[in-house]
């Protein structure tokens, strides 16, 4: 596994700040959110992009991700929804990352399927995947792998388990693991105080069941990206992403592929 840090628990931090801290905590990449106030987004320049990419390059990091915010499910119209992932999906080309996540925000697995299908050909083009995440109205891995088969673009799509989200809504990690099966390709780790309390906690302090997560992942051969999801910008209260890295680093490496 690879351990990556999402910048959505910088709140405040630029771009700078937020590489500091990924290369300072044993991070191999850097999860970004695409949001104005952090400096990344679709309306940057061509040399606002090289100069993104070339900074976190020089620093020895990937970008993991880009964590956008298209809601492919959403009902309404399909072109607003396919324009706002194309200029995503090229943003993410042009700054070398590899995927962008996107949140279900409806129900419906033929809307999402409709819209992945429309931008299945430049996701190809591009080399990008489309990370679609256990979260809001799909929050289990039998929702999001029911949108995924629907779209059948196995090739430019994937699945973003978020640890939190299918336990909490009743699905276990055992049933999540085996109903993404080969849709899954990246994680976002992450405590919380109970099921009905999403608020963060340090790792292992909280009640999401990471050790069983994380054993099943190695048993799966999982050797993907992990990305420490700190929802500072949520809960400014809890403490700074930095005392938080260490214990994500510990549990990448507890459930690496050559571990345990």
């Amino acid at each position: 596994m690879k351990l990556a840090v999402s910048t959505l628990g910088m709140p405040g931090e630029g771009l700078d700040r937020a590489i500091a801290i990924a290369a300072g905590h044993g991070c191999q990449g850097l999860e970004l959110r695409l949001h104005p106030d952090t400096g990344v987004h679709a309306g940057l320049s061509p040399d606002e992009r090289r100069s993104v990419r070339d900074r976190i390059s020089k620093a020895g990091l990937e970008i993991s991700a880009l964590a956008g915010y298209v809601r492919v499910c959403e009902p309404g119209d399909d072109e607003p929804v396919v324009a706002a992932l194309l200029a995503d999906l090229r943003l993410a080309a042009d700054l070398g990352a590899p995927g962008v996540r996107v949140f279900p925000r409806g129900d419906d697995p033929a809307v999402g399927a409709r819209r992945l299908t429309a931008v299945a050909g430049t996701a190809g083009s591009l080399g990008v995947r489309v990370l679609v995440e256990t979260h809001d109205l799909m929050p289990t891995g039998a929702a999001v792998a029911r949108l995924l088969d629907a779209a059948g673009h196995p090739e430019v799509t994937g699945a973003l388990w978020d640890l939190l989200h299918p336990w909490s809504n009743g699905e276990s990690p055992a049933e999540t693991l085996a109903a993404l099966g080969s849709h899954l390709a990246y994680v976002q780790v992450k405590d919380a105080v109970s099921a009905t309390d999403s608020t963060p906690v340090p790792l292992w302090t909280g009640s999401v069941p990471l050790e069983e997560e994380g054993r099943l992942l190695h048993e799966a051969g999982y050797d993907g990206w992990v990305s420490l999801e700190w929802e500072r910008t949520w809960y400014p209260q809890v403490a700074p992403v930095e005392e938080i890295l260490p214990g994500a680093a510990e549990w990448v490496r507890r459930y690496e592929r050559t571990s345990l």
